[in-house]
C-alpha cells in the first residue's frame, strides 16, 4: 500500500473538481478524501495503483479546471475505509475563482426536453457552467457564501447537490423552478400593458418583435436589447441611450446566423462558440438584414452567442410564440459613460427613460460584469475588453512579487492585484469619469482584495497628478509607485508573452502623461519591466482646447495643418473647404489659441495624428464617441493600397517623426481628386513604414531584434496586419497582446509588473 497527499493550486475549485477525483479514486479502488481548502484542492489517498491515479488526474481534469502546481507528500498508511469528499477547510490560503461561463451543452439539452423538470428553466446550470465570479461573496467557494444562499434547494436539487457522481454535485447555483430564482417582467410603457400576466419570457419575445426595447437581467448586469434588424428599434435605442455612433453589441441565436450577416473563419468560429463566449469583432457582409444604425461607419459588427438559458429561451420561443430573431442588440445596460447597473430597483428607476420593459430576476449579483470584448488577429484571439468569462483568471507573474494594487489609468480602466505569484486582474471598470464608476472600482477591490484576502504594501499609479486613480493612491496611505502610462503598456504586453530583458517597445495611444509634463503617445522605447529610456516620438504639434479637441478632431486637422503649410496654411483651408466646414472666424479663434498658447497643449499622440487625418479627408469632424475618427478612417482603408507618404525623421535625441511632409501630401492628394479610400491607406502605410524604419534606427545601435507593440492604436487591425508584416520582414520578433488589452484596459498588469520589480531594486540596495 502507498498513500499520498497531494495539494493541488489553481482554478480548482467550483469547475466539478472534487467529484472527479471522488469517482476516479472509486473506480480505481483506492482510499483516502478530497477537501476544498482556502489554496485549492487537497487529496489524501492510499492504494496499489498512486502512480496510474496520479497520471490519469492530471492528464483528463474537468474541463473548466486550471491546474498551476502539484505538490506531494508521501505517508505511511493510514488505512482508510473509502474515498469520501470531506467538508471544506478554510486555512486562510488563496483560491481561484472561476469566471463566469456560458450554459453547456447537456443544461441546454434540458431547457429544451419537454421531460425533463428543467424543461424552459431560465437559471439552468451544473458544476460546467453557469455563474461563478458574479455571485460569490467569499471563500471557499460553498453556496452560503454567494447569492444563492436565499434559496433553500427542493429535496431533488438537493439530492442532485451532495451526489458526488451526479454532474450538479456541489454546483452551487444548482436550481429549479420550486426552489431557485424566478423572471418577472415589470412593464413601463403603458402601450405595452396587456401583456402584464402573460408568462414573461414569451410577454418579452412578443415586446421586442413589435420594436420595443427591454432592459433584461443577465449574470453579470442588465442588457439593453432590442431586434437588430429594426431600424426604427436601433434608432430609438440609440437615441435614449447613446446619442452617439458608437456601436451597439448584437447577439445572434447561432453560427448560422451570424455568417448571414458577417464573415466568420474557422478560428472566430472557435472564439464564438469557446465556453467564454465573448463579444467577437467581425466583418460585416454588404446589404445584411442588420439595421445600419447598429454599427455606423465601421466595417465589423460585435458578435456573440447565447451564453445563458435565458438568451437561448428568447431566441427560440416555445410553440405558441415563435421569435424568429436574426439577431437582438445587447448593448450595457447603463446610461451612457455610467457603470452597468445590476439592482432591479436601481435599474428600473436609472433606465425609466430608456427601456419599455425589464425583465427582472431575483437572483442576486455580486460582482457586475460587462461582456468581454475579442478580436482575431494571425489565427489568435486578442481581447480588447476583459470581463466575463476571463476574469478573475489570474496571470502568473515569473518572479518574486510583493502584494500590491495597480490603480490602471482614466480609460478602460482595470486594476490589478498581486497574491501569491498571481496577478488579479479586474473587469472592465470604464472610463473614470464620474462618481458612480469610482464607487464601481472601489467596490470591485473590495471584493477582490476580500476574495483573496490581498493585504497591498505598495500601490502602483499613473504619473498623470490629476487621474481620480492618482489621488486614490495618495490617500491610501500606502508606499506609492508613480509608473509613465507608455512604459506600463510596454511591460504590460512583455508579462502577457512571458519575457523578460531589453525590448525596444513603441507605444501608440491617445493620451499618456509623459515625464515631461507633456501629453505623449507615439513612444519608441528601450524598456525592460524596471525603467525605459524614450528613443523617439512624433513631433509635438498643439492641441487647441485640450480635451477638446479629443471630442472635435477638426481642431487637430487646423493644428496639424497650420504646422505643415507654416503662414501659406490659408490656401490649405480654402483648397480643403474648412472654412465653409467650421467657420472662418472659429478657425482664426484656434490660430490665436496657438499662437498665444491659450487653453493649448503639446501632444506627440499617434491618436490625435489619427484623428486629425479622419478631418482632413471629411470623416468625422466631430467625435461622438472615443476612437470614433480614427475607427472610420480604418474602415476605409483598402488592402489593395501598397504606396506611402513622404515622411521625415530628425536625427536628434530623442528622435522626432515630422509628419509635415504627410500632411501636405494628403492635402495634395484630395486636389487632385483621390478617393478617401486610397488617402486612408497610404496614411496607414505610412505609419506602418515609419514603425519600421524607426525600429530599424533603434536595433543598429542597441543590438535588440525583439519588438513588443502595445496601445490603444494598435486596435487597429489594417495597422498591426501591416506593421507586423513589415517588421518580421526585416529580421525581427514582435510581440504583441492576448491574454490582456493592449488599449488601457491591460495597463494596470504592466503598472503592477514595473512596480514590483522597482520594489525588489530598492530591497536589494
Amino acid at each position: 500500500m502507498q498513500r499520498v497527499k497531494i495539494s493541488i493550486t489553481g482554478i480548482v475549485q467550483g469547475v466539478g473538481f472534487r467529484p472527479f477525483v471522488y469517482n476516479l479514486a472509486r473506480s480505481m479502488g483506492m482510499k483516502g478524501y478530497v477537501l476544498n481548502s482556502s489554496n485549492g484542492v487537497t487529496i489524501d489517498v492510499e492504494g496499489q495503483q498512486i502512480d496510474a491515479f496520479i497520471e490519469r488526474m492530471l492528464s483528463s481534469p474537468p474541463a473548466l479546471a486550471r491546474i498551476k502546481e502539484v505538490d506531494f507528500v508521501v505517508l505511511p498508511s493510514c488505512e482508510y475505509k473509502d474515498f469520501i469528499i470531506k467538508e471544506s477547510l478554510d486555512d486562510e490560503g488563496i483560491t481561484l475563482i472561476s469566471p463566469d461561463v456560458c450554459i453547456c451543452g447537456d443544461c441546454l439539452n434540458e431547457i429544451f426536453d419537454s421531460r425533463d423538470r428543467r424543461h424552459r428553466y431560465p437559471f439552468t446550470n451544473c458544476t460546467n457552467c453557469g455563474p461563478r465570479y458574479t455571485i460569490i461573496k467569499d471563500i471557499p467557494y460553498d453556496r452560503e457564501k454567494t447569492t444563492m444562499a436565499p434559496f433553500i434547494m427542493c429535496p431533488e436539487c438537493e439530492r442532485e447537490y451532495h451526489d458526488p457522481k451526479n454532474r450538479r454535485f456541489h454546483a452551487q447555483p444548482n436550481a429549479c423552478s420550486t426552489c431557485g430564482p424566478h423572471v418577472e417582467l415589470n412593464i413601463k410603457n403603458e402601450d405595452l400593458k396587456v401583456y402584464e400576466n402573460e408568462e414573461p419570457i414569451k410577454a418579452t419575445i412578443e415586446i421586442l418583435k413589435q420594436g420595443y426595447i427591454v432592459a433584461i437581467k443577465g449574470i453579470g448586469g442588465f442588457h439593453l436589447c432590442c431586434d437588430a434588424t429594426n431600424e426604427y428599434a436601433v434608432g430609438r435605442l440609440r437615441q435614449r441611450k447613446r446619442k452617439s455612433n458608437k456601436p451597439f453589441a448584437i447577439m445572434a441565436p447561432d453560427i448560422k446566423s451570424i455568417r448571414e450577416f458577417c464573415i466568420v473563419d474557422e478560428t472566430e468560429e472557435k472564439v464564438l462558440l469557446s465556453p467564454e463566449m465573448p463579444i467577437l469583432l467581425l466583418e460585416k457582409l454588404k446589404d445584411s438584414a442588420i439595421a445600419p444604425s447598429v454599427s455606423p461607419n465601421n466595417r465589423r459588427h460585435g458578435v456573440m452567442l447565447p451564453y445563458t438559458p435565458l438568451h437561448h429561451l428568447i431566441f427560440h420561443g416555445d410553440d405558441a410564440t415563435k421569435a424568429d430573431f436574426k439577431a437582438l442588440v445587447m448593448t450595457s445596460g447603463n446610461l451612457s459613460e455610467e457603470p452597468i447597473v445590476i439592482d432591479n430597483n436601481i435599474v428600473m428607476e436609472r433606465l425609466r427613460d430608456i427601456a419599455d420593459a425589464f425583465l427582472i430576476n431575483n437572483r442576486g449579483i455580486y460582482m457586475r460584469t460587462d461582456d468581454s470584448v475579442c478580436t482575431v488577429v494571425e489565427g489568435k484571439p486578442r481581447l480588447l475588453r476583459r470581463s466575463r468569462g476571463y476574469v478573475p483568471m489570474p496571470i502568473e507573474i515569473p518572479f518574486d512579487a510583493p502584494e500590491i494594487i495597480a490603480l490602471g489609468g482614466e480609460l478602460k480602466n482595470t486594476f490589478t492585484i498581486t497574491k501569491g505569484g498571481y496577478a488579479i486582474i479586474s473587469q472592465h471598470i470604464g472610463d473614470m469619469e464620474n462618481q458612480e464608476t469610482m464607487d464601481f472600482f472601489e467596490e470591485s477591490l473590495r471584493n477582490l482584495r476580500n476574495i483573496y484576502r490581498a493585504e497591498p504594501v505598495a500601490v502602483a499609479h499613473d504619473l498623470h497628478p490629476d487621474y481620480m486613480t492618482t489621488r486614490w493612491a495618495m490617500d491610501s496611505g500606502l508606499k506609492t509607485i508613480p509608473i509613465q502610462h507608455h512604459h506600463a503598456h510596454i511591460a504590460s504586453c512583455m508579462l502577457d508573452n512571458g519575457i523578460d530583458g531589453n525590448v525596444i517597445g513603441v507605444s501608440f495611444d491617445g493620451t499618456g502623461y509623459g515625464t515631461d509634463g507633456r501629453i505623449w503617445g507615439s513612444e519608441f522605447m528601450i524598456a525592460d519591466m524596471e525603467d525605459f529610456r524614450r528613443e523617439c516620438h512624433f513631433k509635438y504639434v498643439p492641441m487647441p482646447g485640450g480635451d477638446t479637441a479629443v471630442r472635435e478632431p477638426w481642431r487637430m486637422a487646423v493644428s496639424y495643418i497650420m504646422d505643415a503649410f507654416g503662414d501659406s496654411y490659408r490656401d490649405a483651408f480654402e483648397s480643403l473647404g474648412f472654412f465653409e466646414r467650421y467657420g472662418e472666424g472659429k478657425i482664426k479663434n484656434l490660430h490665436i489659441m496657438i499662437k498665444s498658447n491659450v487653453n493649448t497643449y503639446l501632444t506627440s499622440s499617434a491618436g490625435r495624428l489619427f484623428d486629425a487625418v479622419s478631418a482632413i479627408i471629411g470623416l468625422c469632424d466631430r467625435a461622438t464617441f472615443e476612437t470614433e475618427a480614427a475607427i472610420s478612417l480604418e474602415a476605409i482603408c483598402d488592402e489593395t493600397v501598397l504606396d506611402s507618404y513622404p515622411v521625415n525623421i530628425i536625427a536628434s535625441t530623442p528622435m522626432v517623426v515630422d509628419f509635415s511632409q504627410t500632411i501636405i501630401s494628403i492635402v495634395n492628394d484630395i486636389r487632385d481628386g483621390f478617393t478617401k479610400e486610397v488617402i486612408a491607406s497610404r496614411f496607414h502605410n505610412t505609419i506602418s513604414e515609419v514603425i519600421g524604419r524607426v525600429v530599424e534606427r533603434i536595433s543598429l545601435s542597441s543590438a535588440l531584434k525583439r519588438v513588443v507593440l502595445s496601445g490603444g492604436v494598435f486596435q487597429n487591425r489594417f495597422l498591426i496586419q501591416r506593421t507586423l508584416m513589415n517588421l518580421r520582414k526585416k529580421g525581427f520578433k514582435v510581440f504583441i497582446h492576448e491574454r490582456v488589452p493592449t488599449n488601457d484596459g491591460g495597463l494596470s498588469l504592466g503598472q503592477a509588473a514595473i512596480a514590483i520589480k522597482r520594489m525588489a531594486r530598492e530591497q536589494n540596495g
